[in-house]
């Protein structure tokens, strides 16, 4: 495979048959981006951040999560309390957030190859749920949600040990920097996201084991890493 056919594998780890596919949740499932970037600057009153000016919104989406949390000037003592009090916007305002064309079939596809599912997320597993929807909130079989000091390689490791995979046996996809980092720190492929937060050259530079332009990219791949 190459950058022509929109995915790349760098690791020898992805020969190893894939049992298990850990999902982000805002930007890689859901499209959630406007309603984000819509709130940001009320957080940043709020919370005593810099605001965004509407011509640095495609600035941010090149620098990495660390880069935009330090743009900002975010305390990072402050993160708990910003997500804690976005999860509840998320919750009111769960109406105008809807998931990516293609997810629902998405997901239906992967649990019919017998490939077990999990989301890993600072939202919260209801608004996780009110934004999937029942039908699909069922395709999920392990939930690991809330914001966390630690970052996502902590929950990663839970989601492993509570459904029994070992890391070269499991894809961690996601749409933004950190989520590569995390799967990295794990042992587990990372797999990125091009429709989400992050800009297209910024993930292609992390070099993550697949990058996929579409839903249908996810699918062909877990099939071909499934034997």
């Amino acid at each position: 495979m190459d950058l022509v056919a929109d995915m790349v594998e760098t690791s020898a780890v992805a020969t190893r048959p894939l049992d298990l596919v850990i999902f982000d949740f805002d930007g890689t499932l859901s499209d959630s981006g406007d309603w984000f970037v819509s709130v940001a600057n009320d957080l940043a009153e709020r919370f005593r951040f810099r605001k965004i000016a509407p011509d640095e919104v495609e600035l941010l989406r090149r620098k990495s999560s660390r880069e935009v949390i330090e743009f900002l000037g975010i305390a990072r003592w402050k993160m708990p309390w910003i997500a804690r009090y976005v999860r509840k916007l998320v919750s009111r305002e769960a109406h105008r957030i809807e998931l990516f064309p293609g997810t629902p079939n998405l997901l239906d596809r992967l649990v019919d190859m017998g490939v077990k599912l999990a989301l890993v997320t600072s939202n919260s597993e209801e608004n996780a749920r009110k934004i999937l929807g029942p039908r699909h909130a069922a395709k999920i079989h392990y939930y690991a949600c809330g914001s966390s000091l630690f970052g996502k390689a902590p929950k990663f490791r839970r989601v492993l040990r509570k459904m029994g995979v070992q890391p070269h046996a499991a894809l961690a996809i996601g749409d933004e920097t950190r989520d590569v980092d995390a799967a990295r720190e794990v042992g587990m492929r990372a797999g990125s996201v091009l429709w989400g937060y992050a800009a297209e050259d910024l993930l292609t530079g992390m070099s993550p084991d697949a990058l996929f332009r579409t839903p249908e990219d996810i699918v062909r791949y877990v099939s071909q890493h499934r034997d």
